[in-house]
């Protein structure tokens, strides 16, 4: 299928590894020209430079630049916006905050992981949905977390902040820019082979006592499609959701996660 993006620019956020590098390699596969931003400059120019080899490949006319710039701050999007001011597709992931015991969470905690994980992808669409709107078409897609719909305890922190964004683009979405052909949504990973994954399971290890292989394990088994999904799946579920063809899915929360989620709705 053609999804009817080539040639439309994307800014993509944690895009060095994980599910951000899977969703702009998608997005480059489909002739969109990306800039990718990441924190660790050494492995953002390595992933930069694979995705340049392959566009050559797939989609010789386009362009991949990459930004080691904190997302996160101020100084951060300015580098950014300096590169490029306009975008018709955004996809925002920042890093999520640490697990642990809301009791040892202080007010400084709290605002470091809302200001990571609700004000900077709300800040990211302030700076670009209205050229989006003027142009007459504009996709963000924010990449969340399958907690906002099953809350994890140790998680509490992306618990909040996340479910914070999520009121907020649900109400924007419902708001005049889906008339100018701009939708919102939400990407809601659950358990994806990632570091980040690694990270938790590493942690919930050195709680309980077991090892990390039997912690995957159990983790697979609970899972209704017995394994992990692939950062290219993800990605490709993002990209369909930027194309023209989804223009009429506006202020979703869309699970991806093997079936794992036990409700209805």
């Amino acid at each position: 299928m053609d999804l009817g993006i080539a040639g439309k620019c994307a800014l993509v956020c944690g895009a060095s590894k994980g599910l951000g590098l899977g969703c702009a390699q998608a997005l480059v596969h489909e002739g969109v020209n990306v800039l990718m931003v990441a924190r660790g400059d050494d492995m953002l120019q390595a992933a930069a430079a694979r995705m340049r080899a392959d566009t050559q490949a797939v989609n010789p006319g386009g362009s991949v630049v990459c930004v080691a710039a904190d997302i996160t701050t101020v100084e951060g999007r300015a580098r950014v916006f300096a590169q490029r001011a306009e975008f018709d597709i955004v996809i925002t992931n920042a890093g999520g905050p640490p697990t642990g015991d809301f009791r040892d969470w202080d007010r400084d905690t709290w605002l470091r992981a809302v200001d990571a994980n609700m004000l900077t992808p709300i800040e990211l669409i302030k700076a670009t949905v209205d050229g989006m709107a003027a142009r007459g078409f504009g996709r963000i897609i924010n990449i969340t977390s399958s907690a906002v719909k099953a809350p994890i305890d140790i998680l509490g922190l992306s618990n909040g902040a996340r479910s914070g964004l999520t009121g907020f683009v649900a109400g924007l979405a419902r708001s005049p820019l889906a008339a100018s052909g701009v939708t919102l949504n939400n990407l809601l990973p659950g358990s994806f082979d990632t570091d980040r994954l690694k990270s938790n399971y590493s942690s919930v290890a050195e709680k309980t006592g077991k090892t990390l292989d039997a912690v995957y394990d159990a983790r697979r088994q609970s899972i209704p499609a017995k394994r992990l999904g692939q950062p290219a799946e993800f990605g490709a579920i993002c990209a369909f959701l930027c194309s023209q063809q989804a223009g009429y899915i506006n202020g979703q929360n869309v699970l991806a996660d093997g079936g794992a989620f036990p409700g209805t709705f």
